[in-house]
């Protein structure tokens, strides 16, 4: 199938996959006759499985190291458990960041009293740097 219909079947974009390609993450596609780029079932399977692992979050490099785990028949189910959990604990740190960030944003909202008046204590609080390792 050409790579339209890879991508259609797979989720990912033909620029994707070009790109995928490019970097190694996938090989690059057979061609036909006609120089055109010509994908398997199997090859589909491979971009649905980076689609998804995208979708979580994993990063190129981590799918990569999860590629080649889903392709080694003699790989431990601990290798893949590690790369999960250290996704996840990224995460978590994300989730903490943007909480404290939403506490800041609402601590200056509720200090404003959203008057006619030019004082605002968010623009004062933007313009100052904070001292207690808040945003």
């Amino acid at each position: 199938m050409n790579i339209g219909e890879a991508a259609k079947r797979s989720g990912v974009s033909a620029k994707a996959i070009r790109y995928y390609e490019s970097i190694g993450l996938i090989p690059a596609a057979g061609r036909n006759a006609a120089g055109y780029r010509a994908y398997t079932g199997n090859e589909v399977e491979t971009l649905r499985f980076i689609h998804r692992a995208r979708s979580l979050g994993f990063s190129v490099a981590e799918v990569a190291g999860l590629l080649e785990l889903w392709r080694d028949r003699s790989r431990a189910s601990s290798d893949v458990k590690a790369i999960a959990l250290n996704h996840v604990a990224a995460i978590e740190g994300k989730i903490a960041e943007l909480e404290a960030i939403r506490r800041t944003l609402l601590d200056l909202t509720r200090r404003c009293h959203g008057d006619d008046h030019p004082d605002c204590p968010i623009l004062d609080g933007l313009g100052r740097v904070p001292t207690d390792g808040t945003p």
